[in-house]
């Protein structure tokens, strides 16, 4: 079996609020063997979508290439708006190498609430997909339960808002609020998902121009 580990450590710029939640990037990631286009950070994958769709929202230019440029542009970005990223999953194994969620096998998890409670400022996780298997929304709540937490449900509409009690001391005697928005996938995969939402219909029916990666703007844009 192919073992698939991260091959990013976590990044928390100074500062950061905010802290982007997702699962692994592809495994040629993890064996340094990039296609054109491809980013060597997170979510630096030619076919991802996270980038693009942050770039269209703040109008970054960047560089989509295997150079450190590239790599310095989205830390430098993540840095002015207070935004860490540290995916879950540490890692896996895989029968077949692909980077379906679902393939994914003996799994190892970061201790996400370890980091949340050195980082003390970080209020927000952006989930990169939701609670579907193997998801990061999915995953975290594994988490969660070993930590004998919760998510309480804020909104069920899509993304679906969570938030939950983090305890900041070990006597529990005070607690922080960290909010979960699960955000549609920044990837192919969620496209088919996207089309048959009733608001992607309503959208694309008022300009047929309209299409996954506008949807994804318009939700992002609310929540980075």
């Amino acid at each position: 079996m192919f073992h698939h580990s991260h091959p990013y450590e976590p990044y928390f710029p100074e500062g950061a609020t905010k802290l982007i939640v997702g699962t692994l990037p592809p495994p040629r990631f993890t064996v340094g063997q990039f296609k054109e286009g491809d980013v060597d950070f997170c979510y630096g994958s030619i076919s991802g979508l996270l980038w693009p769709v942050l770039d269209r929202i703040f109008e970054l230019k960047l560089d989509y290439e295997t150079t450190e440029s590239a790599i310095e542009q989205r830390k430098a970005f993540l840095k002015s708006r207070g935004i860490g990223i540290c995916d879950i999953v540490a890692s896996c194994q895989r029968t077949k190498i692909d980077a379906s969620d679902l393939g994914m096998e003996n799994i190892e998890l970061r201790d996400l609430i370890g980091f949340l409670k050195k980082y003390k400022r970080i209020d927000t996780l952006l989930f990169t997909g939701g609670n579907s298997k193997n998801g990061p929304e999915y995953f975290f709540r594994k988490h969660l339960k070993e930590c004998n937490l919760k998510l309480e449900l804020l909104t069920n509409e899509i993304p679906r808002i969570h938030q939950f009690q983090l305890p900041d001391d070990e006597e529990a005697t005070a607690t922080r609020t960290i909010k979960t928005i699960s955000l549609t996938a920044p990837s192919g995969a969620a496209n088919r998902a996207i089309g048959s939402m009733e608001l992607y219909k309503h959208l694309k029916n008022k300009n047929p121009e309209f299409n996954t990666i506008d949807f994804r703007v318009l939700q992002y844009k609310k929540f980075f």
